[in-house]
């Protein structure tokens, strides 16, 4: 008898736009968004990994009797860009359309400090209108566990 072993691929779901939670390093426990996933890996890091953008500190809470400009400096992120192999990211059933500008939000800024300083201006400017907006609000909130 001969068997034919069927082999079922999985689906991917560690696409763009996704919400993943870090999990080692630096920025464990922190809310980030996949900005570019690569699946297969490359010459430097031959496993699956993304550039993921995140929150490294969320904006703190604001009350009405605050005022413009104390809610202002309240309503300030300070945000993340980082490569990371898929092992240490966690996938949530979120997506967040945030359209970052893919000139400057890329895997090469990482390296070059100032090009990683314009990613995170930029990656800053869309998530404070994101949260200005007050659409997503779960994911500007600090993640409690």
């Amino acid at each position: 008898f001969i068997f034919a072993l069927e082999v079922s691929k999985m689906g991917k779901f560690l696409k763009e736009k996704k919400v993943v939670i870090v999990l080692n390093g630096r920025y464990a426990g922190k809310k980030a968004v996949i900005v570019k996933n690569f699946d297969d890996g490359d010459a430097q890091r031959p496993y699956g990994h993304a550039l993921v953008a995140g929150i490294e500190r969320c904006p703190k809470k604001v009350t009405k009797s605050m005022s413009k400009k104390r809610v202002a400096k309240r309503s300030n992120i300070k945000p993340f860009l980082k490569v990371v192999n898929y092992n240490h990211l966690m996938p949530t059933r979120y997506v967040l359309d945030v359209p970052f500008d893919k000139d400057s939000v890329k895997k090469a800024s990482v390296k070059d400090m100032n090009a990683k300083k314009a990613a995170r201006q930029e990656i800053k400017k869309k998530l404070e209108e994101r949260y200005q907006t007050g659409t997503n609000p779960w994911f500007f909130q600090k993640l409690r566990f």
